[in-house]
């Protein structure tokens, strides 16, 4: 990757605890290039006002520039801007679907399919989908190797299954799923298939009609974009039978005492004031990421694992999860060392001034199916180097020595 792109990130300038800042905790969020950080603030300072409300030219520009930043969400996707619903982020745009899905698809009696390795973003609004409708809840069981095991999901899809919820790439395992497979498993008993794409999208080429799925979700703030900005992408014929999580202003066509008729989508689902200038932030960061290239981005990032990876598999302390070929996972590595408490090692690690995470990541069940109470995890970016990879291995062979 480009030297001059780390220069576009000015966080990366700072020093901590005296120390140069090496940034692995990406998964979690992403650091904001220039271009990004002055898209937002340029249109606080030029063109600032509602959106769908006002006639006057500010209001005007503004509307313009929100539905520009959809436009070029819904290309970078290979989808059309009506498909794309602009939400706070992953764990909103997932509990519209399952919120939605629950009022028109799932009856009492109906399964709804999800995977040990969900974040709780795609676990807990189902739990409460299956509770408040009468549905059973059961999960794919994840390999010992941190793999799917598609034949396990294959024996529990049934024609009860009314909806298979999983995760794209895993945020603890780096494991990428073959979604269009199980896509055309789901659907063949007839299962509305909904993707949590929050590591996949930021990090990989990404075209939703090859993938399969019937209703993406995923966030702006780990694709360089700002915090407070997601999308559901949807089938357009499933987005219009589905009705809103959030109800208020400029989400209808009529509204009496006593009823009130939706508008359609995308404007059905987005009540109130939107994130507007945050959606004009993911534009910007949109932008940025298409200059570079996605096919690049995923090279830079599967060599930065195979470096990580690589280095880990060979010190007999540290134990890997996930699959151990950088080509089929994400950009990122969960280890543990032996006897250490992840916790632990991130605080010693930060004192070098490298950051990464230890904790079980939003993913328990996960974690519970491996014995495991957290992991520690390192995790890349387009601003990281490999000099940085081969810093935090030298400082992580330090903690070893000063907690084994």
């Amino acid at each position: 990757m480009d030297a001059r792109i780390r220069n576009d990130f000015p966080i990366l300038d700072r020093t901590v605890h005296g120390k140069p800042l090496v940034y692995l905790d990406s998964a979690a969020t992403s650091m904001k290039p220039r271009a990004v950080i002055e898209a937002e603030a340029d249109f606080y300072r030029e063109s600032y006002a509602n959106v769908r409300r006002g006639v006057y030219a500010l209001a005007a520009e503004a509307n313009e520039r929100y539905e520009e930043a959809r436009a070029k969400v819904a290309s970078f996707i290979g989808a059309q801007p009506g498909e794309v619903v602009f939400t706070r982020g992953t764990t909103e745009a997932l509990n519209l679907a399952a919120w939605g899905l629950g009022e028109t698809v799932v009856e009492p009696g109906d399964e709804i399919l999800v995977t040990e390795m969900e974040h709780h973003a795609n676990l807990l609004p189902w739990q409460e989908t299956a509770r408040r409708r009468g549905a059973r809840l059961a999960a794919a069981v994840v390999t010992p190797s941190g793999e799917l095991d598609l034949d396990d999901l294959r024996a529990k899809l049934s024609r009860r299954t009314k909806v298979v919820a999983l995760v794209h790439v895993s945020n603890v395992l780096g494991t990428v799923n073959p979604v269009a497979e199980i896509a055309a498993e789901a659907h063949r008993v007839g299962a509305i298939v909904v993707l949590d794409a929050a590591q996949s999208v930021p990090h990989m080429p990404v075209d939703v009609r090859e993938l399969g799925a019937d209703l993406v979700a995923f966030s702006g703030h780990k694709m360089l974009g700002p915090t407070g900005i997601g999308a559901l992408w949807g089938r357009a014929d499933l987005l219009a039978e589905l009705p809103p999580l959030l109800t208020g202003g400029e989400m209808v066509r009529e509204v009496w005492l006593n009823w009130a008729t939706w508008d359609e989508p995308p404007a059905r689902f987005e009540g109130g004031t939107p994130p507007i200038a945050q959606a004009i932030g993911l534009g910007a960061a949109v932008d940025y990421l298409t200059r570079i290239g996605m096919e690049a981005v995923r090279r830079h990032g599967e060599e930065l694992t195979a470096l990580a990876l690589g280095e880990l598999l060979a010190r007999p302390h540290v134990t890997v999860y996930g699959p151990h070929d950088p080509g089929v996972r994400g950009a990122l590595v969960a280890f543990s060392l032996a006897g250490i408490h992840p916790h632990d090692v991130a605080t010693l690690l930060d004192q070098e001034g490298i950051a990464i995470r230890g904790g079980h990541h939003c993913a328990q069940p996960l974690h519970r199916r491996f014995g495991i109470p957290a992991t520690c995890r390192a995790s890349f970016y387009v601003y990281n180097t490999p000099e940085e990879v081969k810093r935090f291995l030298s400082a992580l062979d330090r903690v070893w020595e000063a907690l084994r």
